[in-house]
């Protein structure tokens, strides 16, 4: 139980600092085309601690909303210089090229449109950027389109974590865990309705 206050009380005074916005950024802009960095988890933990007034809500949404932008377009520009050769090389029914067809396919279908869907799906944000840059997406649409996904998914992140702060006000902890977790569950169903789909067209 101490242990665990001591990590509360250590992540209280992280997020009450204002190196917390500069940390939110990065860690949404880096995750764009390294999947592997938190980000979302970052957000909806600084969102629920935001229930106590610091840090302010409003302000991480806007950190997080930029972070996403600035990292898409380093994705695109990734894509763009060079990513077609690279996406063709990867080796046949691997992971990645699944990801990198499929992200094909919906830039073909649905343009910028994808770009606020594909956040919702594992790997789908770093495969559609990628591609929309390896096959030449207008750059003036993808800066529209991309504005209005990073926006809405941080906005997205912040009022799960914040709603879970609120439910449990007095256990940080578990508002943490449950808008981890709700998001986690939002994303496998989305995943799995994909699934479902794609095996009802094959």
């Amino acid at each position: 139980m101490g242990d665990m206050e001591s990590a509360l009380d250590l992540l209280r005074q992280l997020v009450t600092s204002p190196w917390v916005y500069l940390l939110i950024f990065g860690l949404t802009a880096v995750d764009a085309f390294f999947p592997a960095v938190p980000g979302e988890a970052a957000v909806i933990t600084a969102a629920v601690l935001a229930t106590g007034g610091n840090p302010n809500l409003v302000v991480v949404i806007v950190a997080a909303a930029l972070g996403a932008f600035a990292g898409d377009h380093v994705s695109y520009a990734i894509g763009r210089g060079g990513g077609a050769s690279r996406l063709a090389r990867l080796p046949d029914g691997s992971r990645r090229r699944a990801s990198s067809e499929w992200a094909r396919r919906a830039v073909h279908r649905r343009g910028g449109l994808i770009l606020t869907t594909s956040r919702y799906v594992p790997g789908g944000r770093t495969a559609v950027t990628l591609t929309m840059g390896a096959v030449r997406y207008p750059l003036r649409s993808f800066l529209l389109f991309d504005a209005v996904a990073a926006v809405s998914w941080a906005l997205y992140c912040a009022l799960l974590g914040y709603f879970g702060g609120l439910a449990f006000e007095r256990d940080p902890i578990k508002g943490i865990l449950a808008g981890v977790g709700l998001s986690l569950a939002i994303t496998l169903l989305l995943e799995a309705l994909r699934w479902l789909r794609h095996r009802r067209r094959r």
